[in-house]
């Protein structure tokens, strides 16, 4: 308790004073168990001091029970060690019994072993001698199983006679078995009938003998089988390129006719499999120097019907030995199986892939079996194709200029026979003769690819590309022609491209047909790349002839909007000779402008139902880029403008701009056009109007009205403004003095420091055509000098700049690649354009 709390227990112990008579009491009680508990604490300590003292001799107590254990350990140790000394001396004499045993037991069955060789060799010896070979294949086995156990033993003289005798046995089976077989096929087997059987036998004894017996056997069997081969096919008559088929029926042949010869063969020698490779090997050899010998080129059918039965050829070998399929199993004239034959020792698979990469790799020009076979399938056939066609390769050039010229020829015809209109009906809009051309050249790639995928397959592709290029050209050609003609030269364009509507449709066509070449050719491209042989498929490639094509697009919509621009002529020289000077009153819009509405009116509707939504809109912004700088060139042709005649020529602007703006609506192509045409139109002819604003502003304010709308404005541009409003030199020259000391900054028109003109479907490149404006050197001379330079070069070079500007706001990046790729001509009307 703390004090408060004892304060506490104390008040409420004695609360009053009657109550202090129990102190006394109290007092009594607490002093008798302050005396329990000392006497507990007491009695606590006396038994924690005896456990102390009894745990110490608990802990010496088990230290000597410890110490006793360790010396009861070691005395068994020692008793142990004794034992095992007195177990040895008891055994020594047993053990030097078991290893006389061990050496009696090994050396009784040596001995009964060295018995059986023995009699083994010498039964050998006579079975040999009188050609039993089906007992002496038997007793081989035997015999070598006994030597086996004889390794150790090489060097002890019985030994090694009785090895020896085995091995002038060995040889003696051998020659037996080569004679033996000698006879076969000289007609002794008709005379004999068990010699075939007998032959069977000695196909056991072979298998019994080491494996370059059997190697050394089948290949002398193949070169007898092929000496009738040689002698007949390497004749001056049958030595030549069209009788190929005759040798492929020969070993045809040969392999029915002998069905019986086979047979004695077991199946897994598949020795008419082996002759075949030889075979192969052989006529590739004869026919590589036929075709070498040869003094002319061969014939192209010769050759190609050569080709083509040596491909049937190798396909029914792989046929017949492909896969898991042997040799005995399937046949070219029977399916008839050797069941003599089946259960006879199976083939040595390390044998036979050391013997067929014997064969394959034979002169350097065949094919290794070991890279054509899955390892993973035994009996996987040797790879046939190509081992006998691919020595055709080299000779099918003259096939590849057959082809060639062939396309071409059908490519010439189809031109010829181009009616350059679609058929009526037609939903593509493309030519017919670009369909064509490409049905040709998949019938040539069809037939090239069933002969050959290696180089051959290759040079005809380079062909192809030839021909679409060839194609391209035509197109290029077919396009309307620049000429000069008297309004271009009145207007001061001495480029003028007449079309009529057939030659627009016309140009619709090509470009469609262009956009069809360009996506065909490039699946053609894939088509090859997938068929032919993989070292080559990296290199097909259509990129060239896709960019030829995308130029022709290119010139084709440009050519259109010139030969729009060229029926403009007529309109922007009547806009000049109206007389804005006398107009008396405002009225309807002027016949020129009705002429641009009739001119677009009946081209538009056409272009938009032929034309990609693409290259409809490619188009707009072309033509827009070009008539819009164009009609604001063209006020300034104009002699004097009075404030009527202004407001007039302010009406027809804004008719002007309203008619372009309705094209994409006459195209029927309004929701695929860009927002950005119609930004771009209203962004042109806004500088009309703001040029008119200022014609019809006052004297006072001409100058601050002209820099407010027109920032970019020259000195040379506002004289001009004065000479329209038909303000006199004298008049004009106090104005010209005070906009020019308010106007310090404007200088001369920034124009592009170059044009870029797309001319040919070319990839060379000539340096740019650099143009500069032609400033007047003294203001003296302004009158005409500037009259001309406005009429004519600044005419032209704001059209030719916006035209550039034009591809800029379109994005079309593919076609101003292809713009600059075809800067190399150097003639032509379009190039005259930009000529200074």
């Amino acid at each position: 308790m703390d004090k408060s709390s004892a304060l506490e227990y104390i008040n409420q112990m004695f609360p009053t004073e009657a109550s202090l008579s129990g102190v006394e009491p109290l007092m009594q009680q607490i002093q008798s168990e302050i005396r329990r508990v000392d006497d507990s604490i007491l009695a606590a300590v006396r038994r924690q001091s005896n456990s102390g003292t009894k745990a110490k001799e608990d802990l010496a107590a088990a230290t000597n029970a410890v110490q006793e254990l360790m010396h009861k350990i070691h005395e068994i140790k020692t008793k142990a060690e004794q034992s095992e000394t007195m177990v040895q001396e008891i055994c020594r004499d047993i053990k030097k019994l078991d290893f006389a045993k061990r050496h009696i037991t090994t050396t009784i069955t040596a001995l009964h072993r060295l018995t059986m060789l023995v009699s083994a060799v010498e039964q050998l010896q006579v079975m040999a001698s009188k050609r039993q070979y089906k007992e002496a294949a038997a007793q081989l086995e035997a015999v070598n199983q006994l030597c086996s156990h004889f390794e150790a033993y090489r060097d002890v003289p019985k030994i090694a006679e009785l090895r020896e005798k085995f091995k002038n046995i060995k040889k003696i089976l051998k020659s037996h078995v080569f004679s033996d077989f000698s006879s076969l096929g000289t007609g002794k087997e008709t005379e004999e009938t068990n010699l075939l059987q007998q032959l069977s036998d000695a196909c056991l004894v072979v298998d019994a003998l080491e494996p370059s017996v059997r190697e050394e056997l089948v290949k002398n069997f193949c070169n007898k089988e092929l000496t009738s081969y040689r002698q007949i096919f390497e004749g001056a008559e049958l030595a030549k390129l069209d009788k190929t088929e005759r040798r492929y029926a020969w070993i045809k042949r040969r392999l029915r006719t002998n069905e019986d010869i086979w047979n004695i063969f077991p199946s897994a020698w598949h020795v008419d499999y082996l002759l075949c490779i030889q075979f192969c090997k052989l006529t590739r050899m004869q026919l590589v120097d036929i075709l070498n010998s040869l003094k002319e080129k061969p014939d192209v059918g010769t050759l190609l019907l050569a080709l083509q039965r040596t491909l049937e050829f190798e396909e029914e070998l792989a046929d017949k030995f492909g896969g898991n399929t042997t040799s005995r199993e399937r046949d070219f004239g029977s399916d008839e199986e050797a069941d003599e034959t089946k259960n006879k020792n199976q083939i040595v698979s390390d044998i036979r892939k050391k013997y067929e990469k014997k064969l394959a790799m034979h002169n350097g020009g065949g094919i290794d079996p070991d890279k054509n076979k899955d390892s993973s399938v035994p009996d996987a056939g040797f790879n046939f194709h190509g081992i006998i066609s691919s020595c055709f390769e080299p000779h099918l050039a003259i096939y590849v200029e057959l082809e060639e010229k062939t396309l071409m020829e059908h490519l010439e015809k189809l031109v010829q026979e181009e009616t350059w209109e679609t058929e009526e009906g037609s939903q593509t809009n493309i030519l017919s003769s670009s369909m064509q051309v490409f049905l040709i050249i998949r019938r040539s790639l069809k037939r090239c690819s069933a002969l050959t995928k290696n180089q051959t397959l290759f040079n005809l592709f380079e062909v192809f590309q030839k021909i679409l290029k060839a194609y391209a050209t035509k197109l290029y050609a077919k396009l309307p022609k620049a000429g000069i003609g008297i309004v271009a030269a009145a207007t001061g364009m001495d480029v003028q491209i007449k079309m009529s509507d057939r030659d627009e449709r016309m140009i619709c066509y090509i470009v469609n047909t262009a956009e069809y070449c360009h996506k065909t050719s490039g699946e053609l491209a894939e088509n090859v790349s997938k068929v032919i042989e993989s070292q080559y498929a990296d290199k097909v490639d259509m990129s060239e002839v896709q960019d030829e094509y995308s130029a022709v697009i290119t010139k084709a919509l440009l050519t259109l909007v010139q030969g729009i621009e060229t029926k403009f002529d007529a309109e922007m020289v009547a806009m000049t000779r109206v007389p804005w000077a006398s107009l008396e009153s405002v009225g309807d819009q002027s016949e020129y402008v009705n002429g641009i509405n009739s001119i677009l009116t009946s081209s538009i509707p056409t272009l938009g139902s032929l034309l990609s939504p693409t290259y409809f809109q490619f188009f707009l912004d072309k033509l827009a880029a070009s008539l819009g700088p164009r009609f604001y060139l063209n006020i300034y042709k104009c002699k004097h403008i009075s404030e009527t005649g202004a407001q007039q020529m302010l009406l027809d602007t804004q008719a002007v701009k309203t008619i372009l703006l309705d094209i994409p609506t006459l195209g029927k192509q309004q929701s695929t056009v860009a927002a950005g045409y119609s930004k771009f139109v209203n962004r042109e002819m806004s500088k009309a109007e703001a040029l008119l604003k200022v014609i019809l502003s006052p004297l006072d304010s001409v100058a601050n009205t002209y820099r407010a709308l027109l920032p970019e404005g020259t000195p040379l541009e506002f004289q001009r403004i004065l000479e329209l409003k038909g303000l006199k030199k004298a008049d004009q020259q106090n104005i010209l003095d005070d906009f020019n000391k308010h106007s310090p900054g404007i200088n001369h028109p920034s124009i592009p420091p170059s044009v870029i003109v797309p001319s040919q479907p070319d990839s060379a490149v000539v340096p740019h055509t650099i143009i500069t404006s032609a400033a007047a050197t003294t203001t003296a001379s302004i009158g005409a000098a500037v009259s001309v330079a406005i009429t004519s070069r600044e005419d032209v070079l704001t059209r030719a700049a916006a035209l550039g500007r034009g591809a800029a706001t379109t994005g079309f990046k593919r076609f101003l690649a292809l713009t600059e790729a075809a800067k190399d001509r150097k003639d032509g009307a379009f190039r005259k354009l930009f000529n200074p």
